[in-house]
Parts: C-alpha cells; structure tokens; sequence
C-alpha cells in the first residue's frame, strides 16, 4: 500500500498544492486589501457626509430662526399699519361728519360718506366710531384743554405714579 506513491510523485503534489495555495492566497491577500481601501475612502465619504449634515442642521436652524423673526417682523408692521390705517378712516368719518354738518346736499360729500362707511366695513369695523375703548380721535385732533403728558402716560401704564 506505500508503494502507490513514489516520492517524485508526492513532491510533484506538494509543488501543486503549495502553488495553489500561494495562488489563492494571493487572490484572498488582493481582495482583503481592495476591502481595506473601500473601507478607508467609504469612512472618508462619512466624515465629509457628517459634516455637511452638522453644517445644513445648522443652516436649518439658522433659517427657522430667520422666518420667525420674519414672521414677528411682518405682524408687527402690520399691526402698525393696520392701527395707522384705522386711524385715518377715523379722520375720514371725522372729516366726512363735518363736510355733512357743513354741506349736507352736496353729491360728492355724500358719495365721500358712503365711501367712509365702505372702508369701515372693509376695515372690518360695524360701527365706524373708537369710542368704544375710550378712545376719542376727535378729542386727540381738538383737544378741549391742554394735555397733560403725565397724567396720559400714567392712565396708559407707560409711566409709574410718583409716591
């Protein structure tokens, strides 16, 4: 049975197989160092991707925190002019109730009426009169008596009282 083999033979297969082991060893060495320099520029991607993703967080918050103020901005200049816009269709129903006391037959003063009353519904006013939070726009264009700044500033809460 230890005849089948000649040592020529078993050198011959051992000279195979060491070469086909190197071969594929090679080819597994090759490969694992592909993998290792994916690996190496797929982590390189990753921190590039990380900090865009930091620096668009950031841009996000920043712009959220921009439209806020915006918005407050915007609510605040209409606001402003909203109060601005009622003050002056005040005046106009003022003027408008002189110009009827004055000139009551008058076509344009009681088309400049009718127009009055529209921008006060428009204004979303029922009734075109301030008079309803104490405020008299008539008293603020004739004052009756001098004002008296203080005594204003106080009643508005703008100003404490002196003890």
């Amino acid at each position: 049975m230890f005849g089948l083999y000649t040592e020529k033979d078993v050198k011959k297969l051992v000279r195979r197989l060491r070469e086909e082991y190197e071969e594929l060893f090679a080819r597994r060495k090759n490969a694992e160092e592909e993998l290792k320099e994916r690996n190496r520029v797929l982590q390189a991607r990753v921190l590039e991707l990380e900090a865009e993703r930091s620096s668009v967080s950031e841009a996000i918050v920043h712009a959220v925190a921009e439209g806020e103020r915006i918005k407050r901005e915007c609510r605040f200049a209409a606001d402003g002019e909203r109060r601005e816009l009622l003050l002056l269709a005040e005046k106009c129903r003022l003027l408008s109730e002189k110009l009827l006391a004055k000139y009551p037959d008058r076509e344009d003063v009681s088309a400049f009426s009718a127009f009055v009353e529209k921008l006060h519904a428009t204004l979303g006013e029922d009734e075109p009169s301030a008079e309803e939070d104490g405020f008299n726009m008539d008293d603020v264009l004739n004052p009756k008596q001098p004002l008296d700044l203080g005594k204003l500033c106080k009643e508005l809460d703008l100003m404490e009282e002196d003890e």
